[in-house]
C-alpha cells in the first residue's frame, strides 16, 4: 500500500512538471521561421525570427504553459526602392501597389522604340531588384534614296521612327508628284513612297454657287484662275493663281450675309429677336433705351438693310447719347464750362458771351441737345413807348445793344428837334428827352405879379419869375420859390406873398405902449420885421414882450397898464 502511494505521487509531479511547459505548435505567427525545440519550461524565452524576404522579430516568454509577449515586431514584406525608370519606355507592377518581397514590374518601350533586352522583368527580392534595367532603342527605316530631279532632306542615311524626310523638286517649274513629306513609323517602314516630279499644272476647280470663266482642262503655272458667283453670293477675296501645291486660294463663292453682333449696350428692343446672320436684302429693326440712341444719329428707333456687298448700309448699334461743345450758342469759353462728363443727363454751369443773355442757371444734356434753347439770346431793347412821340423812319420790336435811333414829339410838344436815343448793354434806351406840351398864360398869384409880361404859350422847362406887391414879402423857404415851371402842359410850384403887420396910435394908445424910437404913428411892418414898444409913462408890463415880431400879418403887441 504505500508502495502504490510513492508511485502515483510521482506520476503526479511528472504530470504537473508537463503542466508548466510552453510548445512551439501554440507560437502561430504569420511569415516567421520555426523555433528550435518542440517545448519550453515555465521561465524561459525564445527569439522568433521571421521568414527570409520579410523584416521584424518577437520575443517570448512561457509562464504556467502560455506564451507572453516581451516584444513584438509583426512580420512585414521587405520593401524595395524604385526599379529605375528606362529611357523611351514604362513600367507597371504585374500585382499590388507597392514595391515590395515578391512584387514584379513589367517594362514595354514606348511607341517607335523596341527592347533589346532578353529579359524585361524585374522582382523584389531579399536583397533588392534582380535583373538589370531592360533597354529601349528606337525603329529604324531604310535608307532614302531619289532620283536627280528631286532632292530630299532629312536623315536620309537611316530614319529613326518619327524622323521626317521632306522632297522637293530641282526645277522651280516642277512639283511633286506624290507625297511631299513622309515620316519613319513604328514598323520600321516609311509613310509613303520616294515622290517623283511633274510639270506644274492645276486642274479646273467645280464652284460651289459659282462657275468658272473661260474654262480649260489644265491650267499651267501662274495662270490666274477667273470665275464668277450665282445671285446673293460673293467671290472669296483674293486671285487664285495656279502653283505648284494648287490654287493658292482655293476659289469659292461664299453666301453675302450681315452679321449683327451680339450686344446689349444701350439696346432695348430688336426685331427680329435672336437672329444674328442677315442674307442681302434682310432688314433688322433697333430699339435704343431712354439715355442712348442709334450710332452717330439722334435716332431712337432705325431699320437697318443688309446690302449685296455684305455689309449694312448704316452701322446697327446703340450709343450713349452725348451732348457736343455749344461752339456756336455765343457760351463764353465753351470748352472750359463744357468738358468731362457729356452724356445724357449732364449738368453744367456756364456763361455768355458779352451782350448775351443766360437763360438758366446751368445747362442739361437732354436727347434734343442742351437745354435751354438758347442757352444764350442777345440782348435787346424792346422799341421804346415815348408818349407823345413817334420813332423816326422803320420800327422794328426788338433793337440790338448798340442800336441808335432818333424820334420827334408830336405838334404842341417839346422838344421840337429830333432826339437821338441808344439801346445800352443793360438793354436800356439812354438818352430819352420826353415830349411835353405847351403851357397857356401862368396863373395869378395873391399879392404878387410877374417880372415880364406874360405870353400867351410857354414850353415845357420855361420858368416865369414872380414879385410880392409893396410891402409884402416872398416866401422862398421849400417848397416854395419865385419861379413856376412849365413841365408836361402844366405850371409846377409854389409861391407865397407873406403879409404885413398893421399896428395903429389907436391900438397902441389902447395898450398903454408906444414905439420906442420915432414920433407915434400908424405904420405897415412887414414880415419877420421887429418893432421895439415901451410902456406909456406911469406904466408897467403885464403881457407879452415889448419887442415883436411880424409873422405874416400877425404880430402880438404887448400890454400896459
Amino acid at each position: 500500500m504505500r508502495v502504490l502511494n510513492v508511485f502515483g505521487f510521482i506520476l503526479f509531479s511528472l504530470n504537473c512538471a508537463q503542466c508548466q511547459e510552453c510548445l512551439q505548435k501554440d507560437i502561430t505567427f504569420e511569415n516567421k521561421e520555426p523555433v528550435l525545440k518542440a517545448s519550453y519550461n515555465d521561465g524561459e524565452t525564445v527569439k522568433v525570427n521571421c521568414m527570409t524576404g520579410y523584416t521584424g522579430m518577437y520575443k517570448l516568454k512561457c509562464e504556467q504553459g502560455e506564451w507572453k509577449t516581451v516584444v513584438e515586431r509583426p512580420c512585414a514584406k521587405k520593401k524595395c526602392s524604385h526599379p529605375g525608370d528606362t529611357a523611351n519606355g514604362d513600367f507597371k507592377l504585374k500585382e499590388g501597389s507597392e514595391f515590395v518581397f515578391g512584387a514584379t514590374v513589367l517594362y514595354t518601350c514606348k511607341k517607335g522604340f523596341e527592347m533589346t533586352s532578353r529579359i524585361n522583368l524585374r522582382t523584389c527580392r531579399a536583397k533588392g531588384w534582380d535583373n538589370t534595367l531592360p533597354v529601349c532603342e528606337a525603329v529604324k527605316c531604310p535608307a532614302i534614296h531619289t532620283d536627280g530631279g528631286v532632292t530630299a532632306s532629312g536623315n536620309t542615311d537611316m530614319g529613326s521612327y518619327g524622323d521626317v524626310i521632306h522632297f522637293e523638286c530641282v526645277s522651280s517649274d516642277k512639283k511633286i508628284d506624290g507625297s511631299s513629306e513622309i515620316h519613319c513609323k513604328e514598323t520600321g517602314e516609311w509613310s509613303d513612297t520616294v515622290p517623283t516630279c511633274k510639270e506644274i499644272t492645276c486642274k479646273a476647280p467645280v464652284i460651289l454657287n459659282g462657275h468658272v470663266e473661260e474654262k480649260t482642262k489644265e491650267y499651267q503655272k501662274d495662270a490666274i484662275l477667273k470665275y464668277g458667283c450665282s445671285e446673293g453670293f460673293k467671290i472669296r477675296e483674293g486671285i487664285p493663281r495656279c502653283s505648284k501645291f494648287g490654287w493658292t486660294l482655293k476659289p469659292e463663292c461664299d453666301e453675302v450675309t450681315c452679321e449683327l453682333k451680339p450686344t446689349t449696350f444701350g439696346v432695348k428692343n430688336i426685331t427680329p429677336e435672336g437672329k444674328t446672320v442677315f442674307r442681302a436684302g434682310e432688314r433688322v429693326e433697333i430699339t435704343c433705351a431712354e439715355k442712348y440712341w442709334i450710332f452717330f444719329t439722334k435716332e431712337i428707333t432705325k431699320s437697318f438693310k443688309c446690302q449685296d456687298d455684305g455689309k449694312w448700309d448704316y452701322k446697327p448699334a446703340c450709343q450713349d447719347i452725348r451732348c457736343e461743345v455749344p461752339y456756336d450758342q455765343h457760351v463764353f469759353s465753351p470748352r472750359y464750362y463744357f468738358s468731362g462728363d457729356m452724356k445724357f443727363g449732364a449738368k453744367h454751369d456756364y456763361a455768355c458771351m458779352s451782350g448775351y443773355d443766360q437763360m438758366a442757371a446751368e445747362a442739361t444734356c437732354t436727347r434734343d441737345g442742351w437745354t435751354p434753347k438758347p442757352l444764350c439770346v442777345v440782348k435787346t431793347c424792346a422799341a421804346p413807348d415815348i408818349a407823345n412821340a413817334k420813332i423816326v423812319g422803320k420800327q422794328r420790336s426788338k433793337y440790338n445793344i448798340n442800336s441808335r435811333i432818333q424820334y420827334k414829339c408830336d405838334p404842341g410838344f417839346n422838344p421840337e428837334q429830333p432826339v437821338h436815343i441808344t439801346c445800352n448793354a443793360q438793354t436800356e434806351w439812354t438818352g430819352i428827352l420826353q415830349c411835353t406840351e405847351n403851357c397857356g398864360p401862368p396863373p395869378n398869384v395873391d399879392f404878387a405879379d410877374t417880372t415880364e409880361m406874360s405870353k400867351n404859350e410857354y414850353n415845357s422847362g420855361d420858368k416865369v419869375e414872380y414879385s410880392c406887391f409893396d410891402k409884402y414879402t416872398l416866401d422862398q423857404q421849400h417848397p416854395y420859390s419865385k419861379y413856376l415851371t412849365c413841365e408836361q402842359g402844366q405850371w409846377a410850384g409854389h409861391i407865397r406873398c407873406l403879409k404885413p403887420c398893421s399896428v395903429t396910435v389907436k391900438e397902441m394908445n389902447k395898450r398903454g405902449i408906444q414905439l420906442k424910437w420915432g414920433k407915434q404913428r400908424d405904420m405897415l411892418s412887414p414880415h419877420k420885421d421887429k418893432i421895439k414898444f415901451v410902456c406909456q409913462r406911469g406904466k408897467y408890463l403885464i403881457v407879452n414882450e415889448l419887442r415883436q415880431t411880424c409873422i405874416d400879418g400877425v404880430m402880438d403887441l404887448p400890454e400896459c397898464v
